[in-house]
């Protein structure tokens, strides 16, 4: 695999990035101007897991901007549903992601609120994160993008490691950042900056 991302991944780091921030302009000149055989499920997993980082109101409303702008394409019947082995395949990813850390974050969750600890294991892990339809890696690349966006400096750190240990190498982390530099807060990207400088390594 190169280094650098190809189109296709830089359509949907910046997509994902996008709709969270809510830059509906930017989702709009990325469907519009999209490959001919997108979206794809690619993207449609992409959307789907938009609302783990930013809420379920704005995946409402990503949802409608894209259905204006030409939809997401057909659904094929093996995406739908959840695995039966979701839980199984949720707390894989978790522990592949912290690594020697997921028990000590398993612990912090239910501290916080043991029902809140249920829903992160059940629904972001198991029913979101460990789909098919898209590499653990590429969806931690995402989460990097959504994280450095939004702030999120010490969730940036855990996952820029997670991304790593998921598959990606430190410099396809990186590079996330130059993909949606225009679209980041400049204090936060170069805040983000530091935090990858320190945590991406392989």
């Amino acid at each position: 695999m190169s280094e650098a991302f190809s189109e296709r991944d830089r359509r949907l780091v910046r997509l994902f990035a996008a709709s969270v921030l809510g830059r509906f302009d930017v989702v709009r000149e990325l469907r519009r101007n999209c490959a001919s055989d997108e979206p794809d499920r690619r993207w449609r997993e992409t959307v789907l897991q938009v609302h783990v980082f930013a809420g379920f109101p704005r995946q409402v409303e990503l949802h409608g901007v894209l259905e204006e702008s030409g939809g997401l394409g057909t659904f094929d019947a093996g995406e739908l549903g959840t695995a039966p082995d979701a839980l199984e395949r949720g707390a894989r990813l978790f522990d592949t992601i912290y690594g020697k850390n997921a028990p000590e974050i398993r612990a912090m969750l239910a501290g916080h609120h043991p029902d809140f600890s249920e829903w992160m294991h059940a629904h972001a892990y198991a029913k979101i994160l460990a789909r098919d339809g898209l590499p653990a890696s590429m969806r931690e690349l995402l989460a990097c993008a959504a994280l450095a966006a939004l702030g999120q400096p010490r969730q940036l750190a855990s996952h820029s490691r997670g991304a790593v240990r998921c598959g990606a190498s430190p410099a396809r982390v990186h590079e996330v950042l130059d993909v949606i530099a225009d679209l980041v807060e400049p204090g936060r990207l170069i805040e983000a900056r530091r935090v990858l400088e320190r945590f991406a390594s392989g």
